[in-house]
């Protein structure tokens, strides 16, 4: 499973290390992670930026666990509910599935919104740019879609 990791509150790195090794202690194992981007917020504007990273894990959980589990890890980290697209100290998105598509009411992958969010495809084309979705697109041409200027993420150093 690819994931993507964010967060605009507290110590967002830090909160991101957390959650790299939350998961493992989980019994995910973390293949591969990117380095740190800085985003600024999308959807509610007036927020702190975000810092985001992806990560591939190989996990014996099924989507619904890893859903599970990732919704557990952010309410360790103090995540509540609030406005959709707020301030977070964490987040955790499930963005594709070596499993290829998963449709439910309350999960959809590869992530419903991800080829409109560069936040999300530039950490995860770090991580595995000839990652292909079910529907035969590349992430790292969907990334090439976005201009830049629109979703300005620039990477800080490594997480």
């Amino acid at each position: 499973m690819w994931l993507g990791l964010g967060s605009n509150l507290g110590e967002r790195a830090d909160a991101l290390r957390w959650a790299i090794t939350r998961l493992g202690e989980e019994g995910a194992v973390v293949e591969c992670v990117s380095g740190l981007y800085a985003t600024a917020p999308q959807g509610v504007e007036d927020q702190p930026e975000f810092l985001n990273a992806a990560c591939r894990v190989a996990t014996d959980l099924d989507p619904p666990g890893m859903l599970a589990l990732a919704k557990r890890l952010e309410a360790e980290a103090g995540r509540v509910a609030g406005p959709r697209w707020g301030p977070r100290p964490l987040d955790i998105d499930i963005l594709a599935w070596d499993g290829g598509e998963w449709r439910a009411p309350d999960l959809v992958i590869p992530h419903e919104r991800l080829a409109e969010r560069r936040f999300a495809l530039q950490p995860l084309v770090e991580v595995d740019p000839d990652l292909v979705l079910p529907s035969g697109e590349r992430i790292a041409d969907l990334l090439d879609a976005i201009p830049e200027a629109d979703q300005p993420v620039r990477r800080i150093g490594p997480l």
